[in-house]
Protein backbone atom coordinates (compact mmCIF):
# COMPACT_ATOMS: atom_id res chain seq x y z
CA UNK A 1 0.00 0.00 0.00
CA UNK A 2 2.79 2.24 1.03
CA UNK A 3 4.53 1.37 -1.96
CA UNK A 4 1.80 2.67 -4.36
CA UNK A 5 0.90 5.78 -2.28
CA UNK A 6 4.66 6.94 -3.23
CA UNK A 7 4.21 5.84 -6.75
CA UNK A 8 0.83 8.38 -7.11
CA UNK A 9 2.90 10.93 -4.82
CA UNK A 10 5.97 10.92 -7.37
CA UNK A 11 3.50 11.03 -9.66
CA UNK A 12 1.61 14.48 -8.49
CA UNK A 13 5.11 16.12 -8.44
CA UNK A 14 5.95 14.88 -11.95
CA UNK A 15 2.40 16.35 -13.23
CA UNK A 16 2.74 19.30 -10.16
CA UNK A 17 6.28 20.17 -12.34
CA UNK A 18 4.22 20.29 -15.19
CA UNK A 19 1.87 22.31 -15.15
CA UNK A 20 3.66 24.82 -12.70
CA UNK A 21 6.57 24.81 -15.91
CA UNK A 22 3.97 25.44 -18.67
CA UNK A 23 2.06 28.29 -16.04
CA UNK A 24 5.23 30.67 -17.44
CA UNK A 25 3.67 30.83 -20.75
CA UNK A 26 0.50 32.08 -19.21
CA UNK A 27 1.62 34.40 -17.19
CA UNK A 28 3.46 36.06 -19.72
CA UNK A 29 -0.23 36.35 -21.83
CA UNK A 30 -1.81 37.56 -19.00
CA UNK A 31 0.51 40.42 -18.24
CA UNK A 32 0.16 41.86 -21.77
CA UNK A 33 -3.10 43.59 -20.27
CA UNK A 34 -2.98 43.40 -16.23
CA UNK A 35 -0.48 44.40 -13.75
CA UNK A 36 0.98 42.09 -11.76
CA UNK A 37 -0.66 42.52 -8.80
CA UNK A 38 -3.98 42.47 -10.56
CA UNK A 39 -2.98 38.76 -11.95
CA UNK A 40 -2.23 37.40 -8.66
CA UNK A 41 -5.64 39.14 -7.71
CA UNK A 42 -7.82 37.99 -10.33
CA UNK A 43 -5.32 34.39 -10.21
CA UNK A 44 -6.35 33.56 -6.68
CA UNK A 45 -10.43 34.91 -7.32
CA UNK A 46 -10.42 32.11 -9.74
CA UNK A 47 -8.63 29.97 -7.66
CA UNK A 48 -10.94 30.17 -4.44
CA UNK A 49 -14.14 30.04 -6.83
CA UNK A 50 -12.88 27.02 -8.16
CA UNK A 51 -11.83 25.08 -4.75
CA UNK A 52 -15.49 26.52 -3.33
CA UNK A 53 -17.34 24.24 -6.59
CA UNK A 54 -15.12 21.59 -5.66
CA UNK A 55 -15.68 21.23 -1.94
CA UNK A 56 -20.10 22.06 -3.05
CA UNK A 57 -19.39 19.14 -5.78
CA UNK A 58 -17.89 17.06 -3.33
CA UNK A 59 -20.29 17.91 -0.43
CA UNK A 60 -17.27 18.86 1.74
CA UNK A 61 -17.70 21.08 4.56
CA UNK A 62 -14.66 22.86 6.01
CA UNK A 63 -13.85 21.01 9.28
CA UNK A 64 -11.11 22.73 10.69
CA UNK A 65 -11.13 24.41 14.81
CA UNK A 66 -9.36 27.88 15.52
CA UNK A 67 -5.84 25.70 16.32
CA UNK A 68 -6.46 23.87 12.97
CA UNK A 69 -6.67 27.41 11.58
CA UNK A 70 -4.06 28.72 13.56
CA UNK A 71 -1.70 26.47 12.14
CA UNK A 72 -2.77 26.75 8.06
CA UNK A 73 -2.33 30.93 8.53
CA UNK A 74 1.86 30.26 8.73
CA UNK A 75 1.82 28.30 5.64
CA UNK A 76 -0.35 30.72 3.07
CA UNK A 77 1.78 33.53 4.65
CA UNK A 78 4.96 31.68 3.06
CA UNK A 79 3.06 30.11 0.04
CA UNK A 80 0.93 32.16 -1.81
CA UNK A 81 1.25 35.55 -0.53
CA UNK A 82 4.97 35.71 0.77
CA UNK A 83 6.09 33.96 -2.35
CA UNK A 84 4.68 35.80 -4.84
CA UNK A 85 5.09 39.56 -3.27
CA UNK A 86 8.81 38.66 -2.84
CA UNK A 87 8.92 37.31 -6.27
CA UNK A 88 7.14 39.64 -7.72
CA UNK A 89 8.72 42.92 -6.41
CA UNK A 90 12.09 41.15 -6.84
CA UNK A 91 11.74 40.78 -10.92
CA UNK A 92 11.16 44.66 -10.39
CA UNK A 93 15.17 45.05 -9.61
CA UNK A 94 16.51 42.04 -11.13
CA UNK A 95 16.50 39.29 -14.11
CA UNK A 96 14.36 36.47 -14.93
CA UNK A 97 17.94 35.03 -15.32
CA UNK A 98 19.27 36.13 -12.60
CA UNK A 99 16.01 34.90 -10.18
CA UNK A 100 15.71 31.73 -12.11
CA UNK A 101 19.29 30.82 -10.81
CA UNK A 102 18.62 32.03 -7.71
CA UNK A 103 15.21 29.61 -7.52
CA UNK A 104 17.58 26.56 -8.22
CA UNK A 105 18.40 26.85 -4.88
CA UNK A 106 14.80 25.57 -3.57
CA UNK A 107 15.93 21.84 -3.21
CA UNK A 108 19.39 22.66 -1.04
CA UNK A 109 17.53 25.38 1.20
CA UNK A 110 14.60 22.59 1.90
CA UNK A 111 17.03 19.85 2.47
CA UNK A 112 18.65 21.99 5.16
CA UNK A 113 15.35 23.37 6.71
CA UNK A 114 13.91 19.79 6.50
CA UNK A 115 16.93 18.05 8.42
CA UNK A 116 16.10 20.80 11.29
CA UNK A 117 12.56 20.80 11.46
CA UNK A 118 11.57 17.37 9.90
CA UNK A 119 15.21 15.52 11.04
CA UNK A 120 14.67 14.51 7.66
CA UNK A 121 18.01 12.07 6.68
CA UNK A 122 19.53 12.30 3.61
CA UNK A 123 22.87 9.95 2.25
CA UNK A 124 25.69 11.53 0.99
CA UNK A 125 24.35 10.78 -2.83
CA UNK A 126 21.03 12.18 -2.21
CA UNK A 127 22.81 15.58 -1.21
CA UNK A 128 25.15 15.26 -4.47
CA UNK A 129 22.60 14.13 -6.27
CA UNK A 130 20.33 17.14 -5.53
CA UNK A 131 23.17 19.60 -6.20
CA UNK A 132 23.27 17.97 -9.50
CA UNK A 133 19.64 19.27 -10.27
CA UNK A 134 21.11 22.50 -9.03
CA UNK A 135 23.90 22.66 -11.17
CA UNK A 136 22.17 21.79 -14.18
CA UNK A 137 19.34 24.68 -13.51
CA UNK A 138 22.50 27.06 -13.33
CA UNK A 139 24.42 25.69 -15.84
CA UNK A 140 21.54 26.64 -18.63
CA UNK A 141 21.28 30.50 -17.41
CA UNK A 142 24.89 30.98 -17.38
CA UNK A 143 25.28 29.37 -20.77
CA UNK A 144 22.56 32.34 -21.80
CA UNK A 145 25.17 34.56 -20.49
CA UNK A 146 23.77 35.86 -17.26
CA UNK A 147 25.82 39.55 -16.53
CA UNK A 148 25.49 40.11 -12.57
CA UNK A 149 24.70 43.67 -11.93
CA UNK A 150 25.36 45.38 -8.13
CA UNK A 151 22.54 47.16 -8.65
CA UNK A 152 20.48 44.29 -9.05
CA UNK A 153 21.41 43.23 -5.49
CA UNK A 154 17.83 43.61 -3.73
CA UNK A 155 16.18 41.91 -6.48
CA UNK A 156 17.83 38.92 -5.65
CA UNK A 157 18.04 39.33 -2.28
CA UNK A 158 13.87 39.68 -2.21
CA UNK A 159 14.08 36.60 -5.19
CA UNK A 160 16.18 34.79 -2.56
CA UNK A 161 13.42 35.32 0.17
CA UNK A 162 11.12 34.16 -2.11
CA UNK A 163 12.68 31.13 -2.66
CA UNK A 164 13.73 30.43 1.51
CA UNK A 165 9.42 31.21 1.50
CA UNK A 166 8.38 27.90 -1.08
CA UNK A 167 10.99 26.17 1.16
CA UNK A 168 9.65 26.68 4.25
CA UNK A 169 6.16 25.78 2.61
CA UNK A 170 7.67 22.42 1.60
CA UNK A 171 8.18 21.80 5.35
CA UNK A 172 5.21 23.17 7.00
CA UNK A 173 3.14 21.15 4.37
CA UNK A 174 4.89 18.20 5.49
CA UNK A 175 3.59 18.23 8.74
CA UNK A 176 0.29 19.98 8.27
CA UNK A 177 -0.84 17.10 5.22
CA UNK A 178 -0.12 14.33 7.76
CA UNK A 179 -3.12 16.01 10.04
CA UNK A 180 -5.38 17.78 7.96
CA UNK A 181 -7.62 17.30 4.65
CA UNK A 182 -5.81 18.48 1.63
CA UNK A 183 -9.34 20.07 0.52
CA UNK A 184 -9.18 22.26 3.62
CA UNK A 185 -5.71 23.48 3.38
CA UNK A 186 -6.33 23.96 -0.39
CA UNK A 187 -9.30 26.07 0.51
CA UNK A 188 -7.84 28.06 2.95
CA UNK A 189 -4.86 28.77 1.44
CA UNK A 190 -6.84 30.04 -1.82
CA UNK A 191 -8.81 32.04 0.43
CA UNK A 192 -5.97 33.83 2.07
CA UNK A 193 -4.57 34.47 -1.28
CA UNK A 194 -7.49 36.13 -2.46
CA UNK A 195 -8.18 37.88 0.14
CA UNK A 196 -4.71 39.40 0.26
CA UNK A 197 -3.76 39.89 -3.10
CA UNK A 198 -7.10 41.63 -4.07
CA UNK A 199 -6.85 43.90 -0.97
CA UNK A 200 -3.34 45.16 -2.14
CA UNK A 201 -4.45 45.61 -5.50
CA UNK A 202 -7.65 47.63 -4.50
CA UNK A 203 -5.70 49.48 -2.51
CA UNK A 204 -3.60 50.45 -5.21
CA UNK A 205 -6.06 51.34 -7.62
CA UNK A 206 -7.88 53.44 -5.06
CA UNK A 207 -4.89 55.41 -4.39
CA UNK A 208 -4.42 55.58 -8.29
CA UNK A 209 -8.14 56.34 -8.68
CA UNK A 210 -8.60 53.82 -11.03
CA UNK A 211 -10.83 51.22 -9.39
CA UNK A 212 -12.98 50.91 -12.28
CA UNK A 213 -10.79 49.70 -14.49
CA UNK A 214 -10.42 46.98 -12.29
CA UNK A 215 -11.62 44.43 -14.16
CA UNK A 216 -10.81 45.45 -17.69
CA UNK A 217 -8.07 42.49 -18.43
CA UNK A 218 -11.39 40.30 -18.91
CA UNK A 219 -12.41 42.04 -21.76
CA UNK A 220 -9.30 40.38 -23.63
CA UNK A 221 -9.72 36.39 -24.51
CA UNK A 222 -6.32 35.61 -24.12
CA UNK A 223 -6.10 36.84 -20.54
CA UNK A 224 -9.10 34.89 -19.70
CA UNK A 225 -7.84 32.08 -20.78
CA UNK A 226 -4.70 32.56 -18.94
CA UNK A 227 -6.34 33.39 -15.72
CA UNK A 228 -8.38 30.28 -15.74
CA UNK A 229 -4.91 28.12 -16.43
CA UNK A 230 -3.19 30.10 -13.82
CA UNK A 231 -6.22 30.13 -11.23
CA UNK A 232 -7.64 26.48 -12.20
CA UNK A 233 -4.37 24.26 -12.93
CA UNK A 234 -1.81 26.36 -11.64
CA UNK A 235 -2.69 27.38 -8.67
CA UNK A 236 -5.83 24.95 -7.22
CA UNK A 237 -4.71 21.77 -8.78
CA UNK A 238 -1.32 22.12 -7.96
CA UNK A 239 -1.50 22.85 -4.48
CA UNK A 240 -3.85 19.66 -4.08
CA UNK A 241 -0.50 17.75 -5.74
CA UNK A 242 1.71 19.41 -3.65
CA UNK A 243 -0.01 18.93 -0.88
CA UNK A 244 -0.75 15.20 -1.93
CA UNK A 245 3.02 14.36 -2.78
CA UNK A 246 4.33 16.10 0.37
CA UNK A 247 2.24 13.67 2.38
CA UNK A 248 3.75 10.81 1.40
CA UNK A 249 7.40 11.92 -0.15
CA UNK A 250 10.13 13.73 2.15
CA UNK A 251 10.19 17.89 1.70
CA UNK A 252 13.80 17.34 0.28
CA UNK A 253 12.84 15.04 -2.16
CA UNK A 254 9.74 17.03 -3.35
CA UNK A 255 11.76 20.52 -3.43
CA UNK A 256 13.80 18.96 -6.48
CA UNK A 257 10.74 18.71 -9.01
CA UNK A 258 10.77 23.04 -8.83
CA UNK A 259 13.65 22.43 -11.00
CA UNK A 260 12.22 19.95 -13.39
CA UNK A 261 9.11 22.64 -13.34
CA UNK A 262 12.27 24.82 -15.15
CA UNK A 263 12.85 22.10 -17.87
CA UNK A 264 9.12 22.11 -18.99
CA UNK A 265 9.68 25.84 -19.22
CA UNK A 266 12.24 26.00 -21.36
CA UNK A 267 10.61 23.09 -23.36
CA UNK A 268 7.27 25.05 -23.45
CA UNK A 269 8.93 28.11 -24.54
CA UNK A 270 10.45 26.17 -27.32
CA UNK A 271 6.88 24.69 -28.59
CA UNK A 272 4.81 27.56 -28.15
CA UNK A 273 7.42 30.63 -28.57
CA UNK A 274 9.46 29.43 -30.71
CA UNK A 275 12.70 30.64 -28.65
CA UNK A 276 15.89 28.85 -29.47
CA UNK A 277 16.51 25.35 -27.67
CA UNK A 278 20.64 25.33 -27.66
CA UNK A 279 22.95 22.37 -26.83
CA UNK A 280 23.29 23.76 -23.07
CA UNK A 281 19.97 23.41 -22.63
CA UNK A 282 19.91 19.54 -23.21
CA UNK A 283 23.09 19.48 -21.03
CA UNK A 284 21.46 21.03 -18.28
CA UNK A 285 17.96 19.04 -18.54
CA UNK A 286 20.10 15.80 -18.64
CA UNK A 287 21.98 16.66 -15.29
CA UNK A 288 18.77 17.98 -13.45
CA UNK A 289 16.95 14.37 -14.46
CA UNK A 290 19.80 12.61 -13.33
CA UNK A 291 19.96 14.48 -10.44
CA UNK A 292 16.13 13.52 -9.83
CA UNK A 293 16.66 10.01 -10.65
CA UNK A 294 19.38 9.55 -8.08
CA UNK A 295 17.58 10.99 -5.58
CA UNK A 296 14.22 9.58 -6.12
CA UNK A 297 15.76 5.60 -6.69
CA UNK A 298 18.56 6.37 -3.55
CA UNK A 299 18.01 6.01 -0.17
CA UNK A 300 19.28 7.99 3.26
CA UNK A 301 21.76 4.77 4.46
CA UNK A 302 23.28 4.23 0.62
CA UNK A 303 26.61 5.36 -0.12
CA UNK A 304 29.39 5.06 -2.56
CA UNK A 305 30.71 2.08 -0.80
CA UNK A 306 27.52 0.26 -0.23
CA UNK A 307 26.45 0.70 -3.95
CA UNK A 308 30.01 -0.76 -4.86
CA UNK A 309 29.55 -3.75 -2.80
CA UNK A 310 26.37 -4.68 -4.61
CA UNK A 311 27.12 -4.02 -7.69
CA UNK A 312 30.04 -6.75 -6.94
CA UNK A 313 27.76 -8.84 -5.63
CA UNK A 314 25.52 -8.56 -8.87
CA UNK A 315 28.62 -9.15 -10.37
CA UNK A 316 29.84 -12.58 -8.56
CA UNK A 317 26.25 -13.58 -8.69
CA UNK A 318 26.52 -14.05 -12.64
Amino acid sequence: MQSRQTKLAYTAAIFNALIIGFSFLFVKLALQGSQPLDTLAHRFTIAFIATAILMVIKRRRIQLDLRSLLTLIPLALFYPFLFFVLQTFGLVYTTSSEAGIVNALVPIFTMLLASVFLKERSSLLQKLFTVLTVAGIVFIFVMKGVQLNSSSSLGIVLILLSALSFSSYSVLARKITQKIHLLDITFVMSLIGALSFNGISVIRHGVQGSINHYFDAFTAPSFILSILYLGILSSLITSLLANYALKYMEASKMSIFSNVGTIFTIIGGAIFLKEQLAYYHLIGAAMVLIGVLGVSLTKPGDSFSKLRKTRQGSTSTK
